[in-house]
């Protein structure tokens, strides 16, 4: 018998046939990122299952000075309110994207719109779907002192 002959399972299993357009992960990471965009705290919030995190950056910040993240609808609310409810506006440049079981990373910047003045975060931003296709964690790998560094006027 030669490797034509082989059986072949009837099914192919989901990590050799992503469907990228509609992966739980993908859908709840725009729905969030739709939701910055339009400057839609409720429908950012919404976008979470009732135990969901975020970890933006990972680690301790001026945003988290612990660094164990943002977790539950008051936490991501306070979250919201002191970081991008702050902002005149996040865009969100995304190079490639990394699908793996039931998240998915995206390897890019996010450039952050304050107050006149523009900062780039180069890093990894992972997006966590749960089992209801809610976002369970979303995880920012950016480093603070670099993104302060890009700092520029608008």
């Amino acid at each position: 018998m030669g490797p034509s002959d082989s059986t072949v399972s009837a099914e192919t299993p989901p990590y050799l046939n992503i469907d990228r357009e509609n992966h739980p992960a993908v859908l709840c990471g725009q729905r969030s990122r739709e939701a910055v965009a339009a400057r839609d705290k409720q429908a950012w919030l919404a976008s979470f299952a009732a135990d969901g995190s975020v970890e933006d950056p990972v680690g301790p910040s001026m945003f988290d000075e612990e660094g164990v993240g943002h977790r539950g609808a008051e936490q991501l609310s306070a979250f919201w309110d002191k970081t991008i409810g702050t902002t005149e506006r996040i865009d969100f440049v995304f190079d490639k994207e990394i699908i793996c079981g039931d998240e998915v990373a995206y390897i890019g910047k996010i450039v952050t719109h304050i107050a006149g003045y523009v900062t780039e975060a180069d890093g990894v931003f992972t997006y966590k779907a749960d089992g209801n296709g809610d976002l369970l964690a979303l995880r920012a790998f950016w480093e603070v002192e670099a993104t302060m560094q890009s700092l520029r006027p608008a």
